[in-house]
């Protein structure tokens, strides 16, 4: 489990997701993004995590970064969606609805999906 009580694994496998929509707020830096996902509950996300993946989300194109001075201190690298990745976060987030309705379903069926699907369909006479 992640020190805040989430698995570990549902962080990685949702943290791209969590800080493209992050960003779709407009143009911020590093640490206001892990400050916004702790905020809203996400937990802390420490900096070994996030600053690669925005490398990763960077060089994939859906977002873009540049260099602002700061105030009375050193400059910060402001990160942004670009529309590359806009379009991203508009599909994973389709997908991550559709996804999470079908978890949803398999653990309300008892781990059976109420619809059959992702279940053995080879019959017997088949085999």
């Amino acid at each position: 489990m992640a020190a805040d009580g989430w698995p570990s694994d549902w962080l990685r496998g949702t943290l791209s997701l969590l800080v493209l929509a992050t960003l779709s707020d407009g143009p911020t830096y590093g640490y206001a993004v892990a400050a916004r996902l702790q905020d809203g509950g996400v937990g802390t996300v420490k900096g070994g995590t996030l600053y690669p993946l925005l490398a990763r989300l960077e060089k994939d194109g859906f977002i873009s970064s540049h260099w602002e001075p700061g105030d009375g201190g050193p400059g910060r690298k402001f990160f942004e969606l670009t529309p590359s990745g806009r379009d991203h976060l508009a599909a994973s987030a389709r997908r991550w609805d559709d996804f999470s309705a079908i978890v949803r379903g398999v653990l309300a069926a008892g781990g059976a999906h109420p619809s059959g699907l992702g279940t053995n369909t080879t019959r017997e006479d088949e085999s």
